[in-house]
């Protein structure tokens, strides 16, 4: 146990330099940007001294390297900049933005594990079963079927031809006011403020564009469950334990289940990963106000602050995924320490 604080600390000392490699590149390419923000700043009428005072303004008119120290300094003292497309600072708007993102890649990760991992053990212990079968449709269906596709088609039908959904505009219909902010979901928020007709809205609100992005995110969580649990079942220390005249629910549960929780835990920090950062789609689709439509919107106008502050944010919040899932190894395989024995 007093060895854990110091390997947390040696995990985030190892992530320092891709934190900093982040912030290199990401100010690298974001000069590459086609466009001049200085001209969308000042405006189409602008002449080419009002667009020279704009650029000096916002300190474009620097050299890289000096450009470079400020934005460091910056960073530094916690400020990300100011969004040229919004007027507010970049920090705000991430704060604002990031909970929405959170609480729907949250919950469509939450359903989809609810049904990729049962199926996944079921597919792997009844192998070439109608249960199999359905595994791999819904793998195949996953991959092929584009999210935005997915969405549009989900409006279509629940929405458009049934009525079931409500208008896709965003977090919470006009009728309804958002609850007093707490932790930025309004899910969360709404319940510890009892506001349950509030609480019922959002939850009627997120639940189609959760299911579109969870019906993306099952396929690799099904398909790893499966073959980790495939491999498991056909592993010496289950053939010993089913020989030891165990049940096959406790083979199955205590001792396959667990080992193939690895590799499972694994795909499902990568997929949050990937889900947080490619949900734009979702929330283009949804009118969803969250940081992958915000940092599309800056991409269009060369918002340099904006694209760094997004790529630095999601630089962190994976840095602290992957400490997360290090730490959780842990707790499901006690052969895994913190420090060696």
């Amino acid at each position: 146990m007093a060895g854990r604080p110091k390997t947390i600390l040696s995990r985030i000392a190892q992530a320092l330099p891709v934190v900093v490699g982040v912030v290199i590149v990401t100010f690298l390419l974001t000069r590459a940007l086609p466009g001049d923000p200085a001209v969308y700043f000042a405006g189409p009428s602008a002449d080419q001294n009002s667009i020279a005072e704009v650029r000096a303004a916002l300190g474009l008119d620097k050299p890289l390297p000096e450009q470079f120290i400020l934005y460091v300094g910056q960073l530094l003292h916690g400020d990300l900049g100011q969004s040229i497309s919004t007027g507010q600072p970049v920090a705000v708007e991430l704060a604002r933005r990031l909970p929405a993102s959170l609480e729907l890649t949250l919950l469509a990760l939450l359903l989809s594990c609810s049904v990729a991992v049962p199926l996944g053990v079921l597919a792997a212990t009844r192998p070439g079963s109608w249960v199999d079968h359905l595994c791999r449709v819904l793998v195949t269906a996953g991959v092929s079927l584009p999210t935005f596709f997915t969405g549009l088609a989900l409006i279509y039908l629940f929405y458009y031809l049934l009525g079931l959904a409500p208008t896709p505009i965003g977090r919470l219909d006009f009728l309804y006011l958002e609850p007093e902010r707490v932790t930025g979901f309004f899910l969360i928020d709404a319940a510890l403020a009892g506001d349950w007709e509030t609480w019922l809205g959002a939850l009627r609100q997120i639940i189609l564009p959760a299911i579109t992005l969870g019906l993306f995110t099952l396929a690799p969580i099904s398909r790893i469950t499966r073959a980790s649990m495939l491999q498991a079942l056909s592993s010496d220390y289950v053939r010993t334990a089913r020989a030891a005249g165990l049940t096959g629910r406790t083979v199955v549960y205590r001792y396959a289940f667990q080992n193939a929780l690895l590799p499972v835990l694994t795909t499902l920090g990568m997929v949050f990963s990937f889900s947080l950062g490619a949900n734009v789609l979702v929330e283009k689709v949804f009118a969803w106000p969250g940081i992958g439509s915000y940092a599309v919107d800056a991409l269009v106008v060369s918002d340099y602050a904006a694209v760094q502050g997004f790529v630095l944010a999601m630089a962190l919040l994976f840095v602290a995924l992957n400490l997360a899932i290090d730490i959780a190894y842990t707790l499901v395989d006690p052969r895994i320490g913190f420090e060696k024995r």
